[in-house]
């Protein structure tokens, strides 16, 4: 009695045109697995990493963009020796750092494409415009008191360990995100870059008067911390390297 009860149930349920009861026709069926396959395809090509085109490139990766820009506009300037105009445009650059970083950080919009696109744009602006300075102050300042090719080589070097470093760590899924040491450095090399754009613009001015000495000493401070900060905080981004590698190793043996 049962069964007959289901049966009558089961085919009024077919009769009422219920869409749960509905075989689709071949057509049809065909027709909406493709839908789906296509919707599935889009919707995984957008969400990737959980992040879709317009997460992406939100903000903080535009500015640092724009940072990107601007360094280029600065390293074409310092050639020309419109030093004056390079000096405001590294300063407006200079900015966008710490605006990008806070933005990224307030409005939780930190991405990958953003670890990686402003250490970028922070290594163009300050390698380019160390190699460029020592070149525009050889033989024009004393030694001590000049950001020197040997200086530029140090930054550069290394920018390109701490590079290096950074995709082999990430890579392995470890963490090698900025120390206190690494914005200490960017912020001695800032300073020292507007020091010395500005004792060339000075000096560009007026090339019989010597640089006032508030602004000689500070460009011999802050020159001479930039290499120390270079140096310390590079071999501070080696011992973190050394011990995440080791630690990996040990987790695998």
């Amino acid at each position: 009695m049962r069964i007959a009860m289901f049966g009558q149930l089961h085919s009024n349920q077919l009769e009422s045109g219920s869409e749960s009861f509905k075989l689709p026709r071949r057509g049809s069926q065909s027709k909406s697995i493709r839908i789906c396959t296509r919707n599935l395809v889009t919707h995984t090509s957008e969400n990737t990493d959980g992040t879709n085109q317009s997460e992406i490139w939100n903000v903080p990766n535009k500015i640092s963009a724009a940072r990107l820009f601007l360094a280029c506009i600065v390293v074409a300037l310092i050639p020309w020796q419109m030093y004056w105009a390079a000096l405001v445009v590294f300063v407006l650059a200079a900015g966008t750092d710490w605006v990008d970083g806070w933005y990224a950080r307030k409005y939780n919009m930190v991405t990958k494409l953003g670890r990686i696109l402003d250490p970028f744009c922070d290594k163009i602006l300050i390698c380019g415009t160390y190699i460029l300075i020592a070149v525009e102050m050889q033989g024009r300042f004393p030694w001590h008191a000049q950001i020197a090719g040997w200086m530029a080589v140090v930054v550069v070097g290394r920018e390109l360990l701490v590079t290096v470093l950074r995709s082999m760590i990430e890579g392995s899924g470890g963490d090698f995100s900025a120390k206190l040491a690494g914005k200490l450095k960017m912020w001695f090399q800032c300073i020292a870059v507007v020091a010395c754009l500005l004792m060339l613009a000075l000096k560009q001015d007026s090339p019989e008067q010597a640089p006032p000495t508030w602004l000689f000493a500070t460009v011999i401070v802050s020159v001479w911390a930039s290499v120390v900060s270079t140096l310390q905080s590079g071999w501070q981004y080696v011992q973190i390297a050394s011990d995440t590698l080791s630690e990996s190793g040990s987790d695998e043996s």
